[in-house]
């Protein structure tokens, strides 16, 4: 078992994908000369040619479409946008038409094709560059949605994002990218649409995604000193959502806290929170709590993006309160 980085993670899965099968190709703002903006294509120009590692103008909706038309007729392309609220400029070409050929066609044209980036906040780059699309995305049926945690998932879930003959979008994260973790030396593929339990636990479920993982995985361990054992559970794809990980976990703890990097209204934690309680109402012993990103645009300043975000402390809190202890 090696450790490399998140980004070296995402290469090795469209390298290996690209040297199987020739019509994979990838395209997106400095993905070939400068070796991709975070570096995750480092390399592919040199070992692939211009002709599968294609950089494009800053025209987001111009290359969505490219990538949409090569996907109806045979190819399986890799749409890298610098980040996902660049994604907005070319969001007609994702929802109206990868989303939706493959029905609209009655399943003549299928649309094989991966949009992948950062999503969410990175650091000092306020309002317009620091949004989760997530739930946005995840809101649209044709569409499949995966926001891996760790260089493992992210690898094995890219390979069958890859593969996969639906449109895909793949989110990662800006300050994920240097993350280190422990990948297999072999081929090796992750189920789309299954959850992982990343800590056994007992008394109260957390469930979480992406890189917000990494705080309530601390939070965890915080919560454990005070004799509270969490079972923490990772749902690494949020369209579709393994449900039934989530109610079998409820089951055993009886409690249930979601945490996520969006605004409060109408996002992922939203929708298991409805979903556990039509399913497992019974089981629980307390109300659902969750732990959202304030309802606010993001600042600028990093007291406010601390104030913004979910934090260890605000998630310990809810925790505590599921568990009737101050």
């Amino acid at each position: 078992m090696r450790t490399i980085q998140f980004r070296e993670a995402l290469r090795e899965a469209m390298s290996e994908e690209m040297r199987k099968d020739p019509t994979i190709f990838l395209m997106g703002e400095e993905v070939a000369q400068y070796d991709g903006a975070y570096k995750v294509s480092q390399g592919m120009l040199a070992e692939f040619g211009e002709k599968r590692v294609i950089d494009t103008p800053i025209a987001e909706l111009g290359f969505a479409g490219i990538g949409v038309g090569a996907a109806m007729n045979g190819l399986r392309p890799i749409i890298e946008f610098m980040t996902f609220n660049f994604s907005l400029v070319a969001i007609d070409q994702i929802i109206n038409s990868a989303a939706k050929i493959t029905s609209m066609s009655g399943g003549q044209f299928s649309v094989p094709i991966v949009f992948r980036g950062p999503t969410g906040s990175a650091g000092m780059l306020s309002s317009q560059h620091s949004q989760a699309f997530e739930n946005w995305y995840a809101n649209c049926p044709g569409l499949k949605v995966i926001v891996p945690s760790n260089p493992n998932d992210a690898k094995g879930l890219l390979k069958s994002a890859i593969r996969d003959n639906n449109p895909v979008i793949f989110m990662e994260s800006e300050q994920m990218y240097g993350d280190k973790g422990e990948v297999p030396d072999g081929e090796y593929l992750i189920p789309i649409g299954v959850a992982d339990i990343k800590r056994k636990g007992k008394d109260v479920t957390i469930v979480s995604f992406g890189k917000i993982m990494k705080v309530v995985l601390n939070a965890a361990e915080e919560l454990s000193k005070e004799g509270i054992d969490a079972e923490v559970i990772d749902l690494r794809t949020v369209r579709p959502i393994d449900y039934a990980t989530v109610i079998e976990s409820v089951k055993k703890t009886n409690r249930l806290v979601l945490v996520e990097e969006s605004w409060p209204l109408g996002n992922i934690s939203t929708e298991v929170a409805f979903k556990v309680q039509k399913d497992a109402f019974d089981y629980l012993d307390a109300p659902i709590k969750r732990v959202n990103c304030m309802d606010v645009p993001l600042p600028y300043a990093p007291s406010l993006i601390e104030a913004f975000l979910p934090n260890i402390e605000r998630v310990v809190k809810e925790v505590k309160s599921v568990m009737y202890r101050k």
